[in-house]
C-alpha cells in the first residue's frame, strides 16, 4: 500500500507526464476514473506499429515510473532528514 508521500509524488509526476501526453501517442492526457495514469490503444496504434513493441513499451514505462517514484521518495527522505537535523541543532 503506497503512503502519503508516494501518493503526491505520484500524482505530480502523473500531470507533469499528462502535460506531455502528446508526445507519448498512447498516453491519455486524463485517466480513467479511479486510475492514476491511462493508455489508450485503438485499432490505428495496433496497426501502424508493431503489437509486441506497444506492450513492450507499457510495460517498461511502468517500471520506471515506478523506479522515479522511488528514488523520488528516497530524495524527498533525505532533504527531509538534512532539514529536521538543520533545524534541531538551534536547541
Amino acid at each position: 500500500m503506497a503512503d502519503e508521500i508516494e501518493k503526491i509524488l505520484c500524482h505530480k509526476f502523473m500531470r507533469f507526464m499528462m502535460m506531455r501526453a502528446e508526445n507519448f501517442f498512447i498516453l491519455r492526457r486524463k485517466p480513467v476514473e479511479g486510475y492514476d495514469i491511462s493508455f489508450l490503444i485503438t485499432n490505428f496504434h495496433t496497426e501502424q506499429m508493431y503489437k509486441h513493441k506497444l506492450v513492450d513499451f507499457v510495460i517498461h514505462f511502468m517500471e520506471e515510473i515506478d523506479k522515479e517514484i522511488s528514488e523520488m521518495k528516497l530524495s524527498v527522505n533525505a532533504r527531509a532528514r538534512i532539514v529536521a537535523e538543520e533545524f534541531l541543532k538551534n536547541f
